[in-house]
């Protein structure tokens, strides 16, 4: 909930794609306008081509980035399925999104509107506003967790190649056998490409 929270309150607009009638990708930037326990709500109009996408397919995948500069940047992507739920919610998320009563003035002209639920997905942050940088993944709407990124089996011995080769300084050695702090690895593939006994495997 607190990664939900952090796309609505902070981060707000997000670039999203979805698929076209062509199966190739297409972006546009919606804003996040509410959450609760597991679910996001936006809302588009359904003359928009976007609303056809999102009806034929009903997946989506978005980031948001929150900070001044890429060095303060905190990045949140999401991957899950959304769904029409209607106008029973619109009211609210004009309430709690009062720039919209500027761009759909009067009842009539919301009318073209509709609410989409983002109900069921997993997701990423990650934060290069710390050293080393953090990141972490998330689910929700009974989604699980996917394992991404890698990890030291037990062919590992212990030469110290990977660690040399880190950018983020993340692996440290326990009882002679590399260990990989996941909070702070950046994916790079480093330690994978360079071991010599092939101990290092990708996850997922």
């Amino acid at each position: 909930m607190q990664a939900l929270k952090y796309i609505v309150e902070q981060i707000h607009t997000v670039v999203i794609a979805t698929i076209d009638k062509n199966k190739e990708p297409i972006t546009c930037a919606i804003d996040i306008m509410d959450y609760d326990t597991d679910s996001l709500y936006f809302l588009t109009a359904k003359g928009k081509n976007f609303y056809n996408r999102l009806k034929e397919h009903g997946r989506l995948a978005f980031t948001g980035v929150k900070g001044e500069n890429t060095m303060s940047s905190i990045a949140v992507s999401v991957r899950a399925e959304a769904r029409e739920i209607g106008t029973d919610y619109l009211e609210r998320l004009f309430e709690e999104n009062p720039y919209m009563y500027e761009i759909y003035p009067n009842e009539e002209s919301r009318n073209a509107l509709t609410v989409f639920q983002i109900y069921k997905g997993m997701g990423e942050w990650f934060d290069l506003s710390k050293k080393p940088i953090e990141r972490g993944s998330f689910a929700f709407g009974m989604a699980e967790i996917e394992k991404t990124g890698y990890k030291v089996t037990q062919q590992c011995k212990g030469c110290g190649i990977c660690q040399s080769v880190c950018p983020q300084n993340c692996i440290r050695f326990i009882e002679k056998r590399a260990v990989i702090e996941q909070k702070n690895c950046l994916h790079c593939g480093n330690c994978f490409a360079k071991c010599p006994y092939g101990a290092i495997i990708k996850k997922g």
